[in-house]
């Protein structure tokens, strides 16, 4: 049985002017409300300061080292600690965006200077704002009228324009972040490796999206592909990601529930998988392996 709950930070926002990010967010909460901020951002113009912070400062400050200090008291792995806020920075920068590109073609700006996060009684990230929040988009986007679009949205010249620029400014804010974790983790996980969660992240928001939208796999998979495509011609080890396919009835079967949903603190999907188009789905199983040879550094083929 699904269970729904008013998420109060959400609840809590004062939008004085609706941009086309408000409307996007809400379409992306639309996805999964039993876990309302596991997709979408916030606008920081929209939010009290409590608890937020800019995410530059896991680079600069001390917060990150005591995140990764707080989370080591509950396990004696340090790599697993570090996995896990690799994972987490993942989703910040690029699991969130990611859904909304593969879905809409649309994308906020992912650079370090425009991201915020905020944080839970333990200090645990659960949501995520934007200073900025103008959206690039394709120009065939539905608020775009020839060539031009209200306040908050500008168009790039197509789709492989788009997924670069997600691309690359995705690396520019998750390089610092990683070169960080990896010196407070005192080497425990590679910086490869975590690499390795970003193109898991990307090859997660292509399947998962078309499953709860009912929107189309080809679509979703080849602009993730193009983001994978990107990083890689950066230099970045995202991996070799293997996919795996098998047809299950929608309905029934195990359901994964999306990246990020324990870090939103609300209620999880127990009932049935999210029904879309057609009797049957592909189900993803998401296999990462570090890096063997520089035969690493190509694209995972969705």
């Amino acid at each position: 049985m699904t269970v729904l709950i008013e998420d109060p930070l959400i609840a809590g926002m004062a939008i004085r002017q609706t941009l086309p990010l408000h409307e996007s967010s809400r379409r992306l909460r639309e996805l999964y409300p039993e876990c309302p901020r596991v997709y979408g951002v916030a606008v920081m113009s929209d939010l009290s300061r409590r608890r937020w912070w800019p995410l530059a400062d896991a680079v600069t400050s001390d917060r990150l080292r005591a995140m990764f200090n707080i989370a080591a008291e509950e396990t004696d792995s340090r790599a697993a600690v570090a996995q896990q806020l690799a994972a987490t920075l993942a989703h910040v920068v690029v699991g969130r965006v990611g859904p909304l590109l593969v879905l809409e073609g649309r994308a906020w700006d992912t650079g370090l200077e425009n991201l915020w996060v905020h944080v839970d009684s333990e200090g645990a990230i659960d949501w995520v704002a934007v200073v900025d929040p103008k959206l690039r988009a394709l120009p065939d986007d539905p608020a775009m009228h020839y060539g031009v679009g209200p306040a908050g949205i500008v168009a790039l010249p197509g789709e492989a324009a788009l997924t670069t620029w997600v691309a690359h400014r995705s690396h520019r804010a998750l390089e610092p972040l990683f070169t960080r974790l990896y010196d407070v983790c005192d080497g425990a996980m590679s910086v490869a490796s975590m690499w390795h969660i970003v193109g898991g992240a990307v090859v997660s928001a292509a399947t998962q999206v078309p499953l709860l939208a009912g929107s189309s796999e080809v679509t979703s998979m080849r602009r993730a592909q193009a983001v994978l495509d990107a990083l890689v011609g950066f230099g970045v080890p995202v991996g070799k990601p293997c996919l795996c396919f098998a047809y299950q009835d929608r309905t029934t079967g195990p359901h994964r529930s999306p990246e990020g949903c324990r870090d939103s603190r609300s209620t999880r999907r127990t009932g049935p998988a999210p029904s879309a188009r057609g009797p049957s789905a592909f189900r993803a199983y998401l296999s990462i392996a570090p890096p063997a040879s520089a035969q690493s550094l190509n694209a995972p083929r969705l």
